[in-house]
């Protein structure tokens, strides 16, 4: 009789399962995220922007959004042993989202002011959303990346004009190299060394060995560098106290070759060579001055 009854509850028990399967593939299918890094290699306190997609499976429109103190949108990030990698003191804030059914969004975020990812080392990443409807999270696979030092070949610290908001104050300017399996990069750093505050880190191109960039001060402290990009091609850029970039462009060297001259009235600008008018180096897009919530905090340990 016992046998019978087991015999006659497998089916029941079976059927149980298959639709416990089928319900968990459905809510795994309910939203798809995938997220992708630019690059393997980073250097400390530069923008790690990660792009992260969002497909709604649902089969009906989706609103994305916080509740009861629960984010509905995050990152993991664990150091090389599997350690969790804590939020800065600027926590990643996303306003609601709301997805159409079959539809596919993007949202671009800069890691490096969110996250204590600053520190040399390897890490990995994966993105998340909580969905409230469900009440349940939905993960994209991990994604690795590097933070390194990169070789500093020049630094100059200045005081911060009167005329200027915070006179008194000092910023480093540091200039350092990176080299990656195909290239090597130019990199600017502009810091407050006394209450520690990185303002900016980035990339100003590719730059070629054909000796050092060469980097001028103005009257008002701004930072002016050409550096030689590519063969006969000359990269300027004009950087600020807090890190903006306030002016892009490139020059051919023809007869003469491109190079900074300071004027009578303690200007700097470009003499010789001839702008670059070719669609294959157009200028960057400018970067703003970065808010007092976009500056981790700390001081990179290779630029002193």
């Amino acid at each position: 009789m016992e046998l019978l009854e087991r015999s006659f509850n497998a089916p029941r028990r079976l059927i149980r399962w298959s639709l416990f399967l089928a319900l968990a593939a459905t809510a795994e299918a309910q939203i798809q995220i995938d997220l992708k890094l630019p690059r393997l290699q980073y250097i400390a306190y530069e923008p790690i922007v990660a792009t992260v997609g969002i497909t709604n499976l649902a089969g009906r429109d989706i609103d994305l959004r916080d509740t009861g103190g629960q984010a509905w949108f995050g990152f993991e990030i664990t150091g090389s042993e599997g350690q969790p990698i804590a939020a800065s003191h600027a926590p990643l804030s996303q306003a609601p989202l709301r997805i159409e059914a079959g539809k596919r969004v993007t949202q671009k975020v800069n890691l490096t002011p969110h996250y204590a990812v600053s520190e040399f080392g390897v890490y990995h990443a994966r993105a998340y959303i909580y969905f409230a409807d469900l009440s349940r999270f939905f993960y994209s696979p991990r994604r690795v990346f590097e933070v390194t030092g990169a070789r500093p070949i020049w630094q100059r610290t200045v005081g911060i004009p009167e005329e200027s908001a915070g006179p008194g104050k000092t910023r480093t300017y540091s200039l350092l190299t990176n080299r990656f399996p195909d290239h090597t990069s130019l990199y600017v750093r502009v810091e407050d060394k006394d209450n520690a505050i990185v303002y900016a880190t980035y990339s100003l191109g590719r730059i070629i060995a054909f000796g050092d960039p060469q980097a001028e001060l103005d009257r008002q402290n701004r930072l002016h560098i050409l550096h030689c990009s590519g063969p006969r091609i000359w990269s300027y850029s004009q950087i600020g106290l807090n890190g903006e970039e306030l002016a892009h462009s490139s020059f051919i060297e023809t007869k003469s070759r491109p190079g900074l001259v300071h004027d009578s009235d303690g200007a700097v600008s470009v003499r010789g060579g001839m702008a670059q008018t070719l669609p294959a180096a157009q200028p960057q897009p400018e970067r703003p001055a970065p808010k007092l919530s976009d500056r981790p905090p700390g001081r990179p340990t290779n630029s002193r």
